[in-house]
């Protein structure tokens, strides 16, 4: 396929915060360096990459990360913990190889690994 895919990761995820700014590393950074970390042997690694971003308002729901390219439905998945094993952090790229390999980047419930089956905060139309 010749379109980007891309991976946004939500930085701000699980952070603690004080007067107005965070202290330390949040949830979001430690889950996005342990997920860069597989990304590198990855099989779509080139395909599909991972973009940090900050606040995708999913805050009581943290972690979250979503699925995003064009002419494909977006899905947004949150109650990742940061401390999931590399296995089950691969079950992240796991997925995203179904949603990359879909023509619309349907995810049935039922093709989804365990930590994305209950965790979908949205599933958004493509448009045009």
């Amino acid at each position: 396929m010749s379109q980007q895919h891309t991976l946004l990761v939500c930085t701000t995820c699980a952070g603690v915060w004080k007067e107005g700014k965070r202290v330390g590393e949040s949830g979001g950074e430690k889950f996005l360096c342990k997920l860069q970390e597989i990304h590198k042997n990855w099989d779509l690694q080139t395909e599909f990459i991972i973009q940090p971003t900050e606040c995708m308002s999913a805050c009581s729901r943290a972690c979250a990360v979503s699925f995003v390219a064009n002419g494909k439905y977006t899905y947004l998945f949150g109650d990742l913990s940061p401390d999931l094993s590399t296995e089950e952090m691969s079950t992240v790229l796991e997925c995203a190889t179904k949603y990359y390999n879909h023509p619309d980047g349907l995810l049935p419930w039922a093709e989804r690994p365990a930590p994305l089956k209950k965790g979908v905060l949205a599933r958004i139309p493509a448009i045009g």
